[in-house]
Order: C-alpha cells, then structure tokens, then sequence
C-alpha cells in the first residue's frame, strides 16, 4: 500500500501539472458520480485510493512470484510493467466505458489512448516497485 501510495503522489503531479484534462477535479470525482467536486482535494482523495489498492495488488502478485522483486532494480522494473498493464486495462479500455455509464461530463474517446496517461502511470509503477522492494528488504 506504501507503494502505492507514493506512486500515486508521483502520478498525481503528472495530472495535476502536464496532463491538459482536468484529470483531478472532474473526470476522477465524476467515475464515483462526484462531479463537479465540493472541494478540489476530492479527486486526489480517490486517486491515492485507487493508487494503494492498485498497489496491494501489486503486492499479491509479487508475493506469488517473489523471483520478480528479489532486488529494487527487477522490483522497480515489474512495477514499470504493471503500470503499463494498469493503464492499458483501467484507462485505455475501463475508463472510457465507465465514465458515459455513469453520466460523467467527461467522457474520454474509446479507447483513451494517451501518452502522458501511460508516461504517469509508468513512473506510478516503478515508484510503486521500487519503494516495495525497499519495505521488503
């Protein structure tokens, strides 16, 4: 969860200073119906969210497969991979779907390809491996 946690940190500056969107005051408020939001911390609430769970279930994965986190550089590696694979199944093909489902007023195009959103979540999954491998050892 710590990884997670700080990989989201991470990411959340690539929204919040490089992504055009507005990524964390509308669209991530929005998939929960809480848009527009009271308050603009409400976005960067349920991205961490959504970063620590992401990041336990990183955890699972590399607790099955340990040989993937023996040292920070393969850690940090997997979580690169993992990010990637987060991005392409949650915002590239999920979140476009989600967000009309649920009456968002942003509505990205399907699929949502993006490079800062796979560039974000990327750093997101080395921070995330490479701050798990530091807690492990």
């Amino acid at each position: 969860m710590a990884g997670g946690l700080a990989g989201s940190v991470v990411f959340g500056l690539v929204m919040a200073f490089l992504i055009p969107d507005p990524m964390l005051e509308i669209v991530i408020p929005s998939m929960y119906g809480l848009a527009p939001p009271e308050a603009p911390f409400v976005g960067w609430v349920i991205h961490m969210s959504h970063g620590a769970v992401i990041g336990v279930g990183f955890a699972a994965l590399l607790t099955a497969k340990p040989a993937l986190g023996r040292s920070v550089g393969a850690a940090a590696a997997a979580g690169a991979a993992y990010g990637l694979l987060v991005w392409l199944v949650l915002a590239v093909i999920v979140m476009p779907i989600w967000l009309p489902a649920v009456g968002s007023p942003a509505n990205p195009p399907f699929p949502n390809i993006g490079l800062l959103s796979a560039v974000g979540h990327l750093l997101y999954g080395v921070v995330l491996g490479a701050v798990y491998a530091g807690l492990v050892e």
